[in-house]
């Protein structure tokens, strides 16, 4: 089991619905669904139909249906994450914004509840097998914080450093329980990252930004760190 030190005093439950309001707003507000997102080939729209699959996931989840979700996905020619998110985007691309918008979050909402009400030492099914529900809720806090971004949500900047740390605490953890071929040390939002030879000092943003693949390509992070860091 790996140490959850790094998340200790952290609720992912009130992280979750902390970033699931942000997208929420956004999706709700003035959005140009063709913008392009963070993903590369993925619009704001794209984006809107992943996170409807995601909720698709989420319920499998929930349901402990993982069986049924992956028969369903391959009559479909899903064999791997990649081709599983091709297959939501086109299903949900084919329907209208409004419905698939509602759809989304009305399933988030329930996702939500039902994780709080199992408790953080819970457990659920996932596609890796059965997985703390306080683990998984961070994960997915996470990917809704990543993909907040990506469609240019708006974080107030009083917000930005408690949101920066936690999302860096959870990098940590992630490159620990993957077992990345790294090494991590943190200090004051500064982490000095280490693997073989190469080393570089990085913020915690930016730690966040290599977690999840999202380093702009101009940045000096040599290519071996950016693979170790990749969690995604």
């Amino acid at each position: 089991m790996v140490d959850e030190t790094e998340l200790e005093g952290l609720d992912p439950f009130d992280l979750l619905d902390a970033e699931s309001a942000r997208v929420e707003r956004h999706f709700t507000g003035a959005v140009d669904w063709s913008r392009p997102s963070g993903c590369a080939g993925w619009s704001t729209r794209d984006m809107l139909s992943h996170l409807a699959g995601v909720e698709v996931y989420n319920r499998a989840c929930v349901d402990d249906d993982m069986a049924g979700l992956f028969a369903r996905a391959a009559e479909h020619g899903v064999t791997d994450v990649h081709s599983f998110n091709d297959w939501q985007i086109r299903e949900h691309s084919a329907r209208d914004t409004k419905e698939v918008l509602d759809e989304w979050a009305a399933a988030n909402e329930v996702f939500r509840a039902e994780v709080r009400s199992r408790g953080r030492n819970g457990s659920m099914a996932t596609s890796v097998g059965p997985y703390p529900v306080g683990l998984q809720t961070f994960h997915m806090a996470m990917e809704y914080a990543t993909h907040a971004d990506d469609v240019g949500a708006e974080v107030d900047d009083a917000e930005r450093p408690a949101r920066d740390e936690w999302r860096a605490r959870f990098a940590r953890f992630v490159l620990a329980e993957q077992n990345k071929p790294v090494e991590v040390d943190a200090a004051g939002g500064r982490n000095v990252v280490r693997s073989g030879v190469e080393q570089a000092e990085l913020s915690d943003a930016e730690l966040v930004q290599a977690s999840q693949g999202r380093l702009p390509g101009d940045h000096p992070l040599s290519p071996p760190l950016r693979e170790a860091l990749n969690t995604v």
